[in-house]
């Protein structure tokens, strides 16, 4: 199994929602964030006085899959969010040794 977090903007949600669910993802986890990578933030203008916005709003999915469809989650989410502009956001893929749905006792692919 694999994990498989992405950090994405978050006008691209649903989009990336859509293109998990046309190849059968069944559940995600989505987290607000805050973050920046190269573009380093940007400067603002409120009431007349500059500032810095160091951290920029992302939105965090992540998803655990069996490691058969794991390439092709990893496609369409880079597919679906990317706009071509630098913050387009970064997916990371992990392995993972186990899993437990607490109301079944199901384990690893049955559980997710």
């Amino acid at each position: 199994m694999k994990k498989i977090e992405a950090i994405i903007k978050p006008f691209k949600l649903d989009e990336v929602k859509e293109a998990l669910h046309e190849i059968g993802v069944s559940g995600i986890t989505v987290t607000e964030a805050k973050g920046f990578g190269r573009q380093k933030g940007h400067t603002e203008l409120y009431r007349g006085a500059e500032y810095v916005v160091d951290f920029l709003p992302k939105v965090k999915l992540e998803v655990v899959v069996g490691d058969q469809i794991a390439e092709r989650v990893v496609e369409a989410i880079a597919a679906a969010a990317q706009t071509g502009r630098i913050g387009d956001g970064k997916i990371f893929v992990t392995n993972i040794e186990s899993a437990l749905r607490i109301r079944t006792g199901e384990r690893d692919e049955d559980a997710i």
